[in-house]
């Protein structure tokens, strides 16, 4: 079965006897990584930055977080915008985190204090706090931190698990066009999670964020067009959707075309192709993706 994942911030260990994932797989926890592995840290930088200036950049660091989940790009890209984002704009990551700490009265602010809690950046991981201001934050109706929050309650991570939470967060993002909410609502209904099992309803919303650009969900679409979820079965669709989220590098997508030139489903088989996608999702840290091309260069095939 192809690998129809979400940008979810956990993991659901592959099915070790099939080299495929299965339907809706997550991805890579990057909360465990360290700061420096991903991106430079900003220390000791001195500038007269002025307090409504700090708090433009509040605003636009939440607004690059929620553009990047609306358009479907993992957690670890994200995180790395974040990190540019304050880099270029020669701010003292600890100056950025103090002011949070004492301006805790806008939404932004305290969604911002709760991201940098779950990621550890300038503090210790804490996703207990994390929590608690994702709460706080999603209850003033900000859309990062119900995302965020909506994830948590579904994972049950320093949380109790509350899947009517997850959907309800889900269905309000969805219904305020939010598309990572809408890719959420689409992972509810196709596990059942606060709601029933409803085919028709995961290809609906799927078919919704792929026509708004989510990556996430022109692979999806192209999970249920592939397996029969909510429509036909119709390769053809499938493959073309895989390819366009494959070019725009989606690695889970080019995971799934790669399979689909390895089996010959719907198309020619090729090789040559197969390899070349799993070394473009293998290059991105999909492991499944580079356990296959580990195996087909054990077979000697050739690029």
């Amino acid at each position: 079965m192809p690998k129809n994942q979400l940008n979810l911030d956990y993991v659901n260990s592959p099915n070790t006897n099939n080299p495929s994932h299965e339907l809706t797989q997550m991805v890579q926890n990057f909360h465990k990584m360290d700061i420096n592995e991903i991106g430079p840290t900003i220390q000791n930088i001195h500038e007269n930055i002025f307090e409504e200036d700090l708090s433009i950049v509040i605003n636009e660091l939440v607004n690059i977080y929620s553009k990047e989940v609306n358009e479907g790009k993992e957690e670890g890209v994200r995180r790395q915008y974040i990190l540019d984002y304050i880099n270029s704009h020669k701010i003292s990551l600890q100056e950025l985190f103090n002011w949070l700490l004492n301006n805790q009265n806008d939404p932004n602010a305290i969604y911002l204090l709760g991201y940098f809690n779950y990621q550890g950046i300038e503090v210790s991981v804490n996703m207990r706090k994390a929590f608690e201001l994702y709460q706080k934050a999603a209850k003033l109706d900000n859309n990062a931190a119900q995302f965020d929050l909506a994830i948590m309650y579904v994972d049950g991570e320093d949380c109790d698990k509350n899947y009517e939470k997850a959907f309800e967060l889900s269905n309000k993002l969805a219904n305020k066009e939010y598309t990572g909410g809408i890719i959420m609502l689409g992972y509810c209904y196709e596990k059942g999670i606060g709601t029933d099992i409803n085919e028709q309803k995961v290809f609906e919303l799927y078919q919704k964020a792929a026509d708004l650009g989510n990556l996430n969900g022109i692979n999806n679409l192209g999970c249920c067009y592939e397996n029969g979820v909510g429509t036909n079965i119709n390769m053809k669709k499938a493959f073309e959707l895989y390819q366009k989220a494959a070019i725009l590098g989606n690695y889970y997508a080019q995971y799934n075309l790669a399979l689909m030139y390895e089996n010959g489903n719907g198309i020619e088989k090729d090789m040559n192709q197969a390899i070349h996608w799993y070394k473009k999702s293998a290059e991105q840290g999909d492991v499944v993706a580079q356990d296959k091309l580990k195996e087909l260069l054990e077979d000697e095939f050739l690029i």
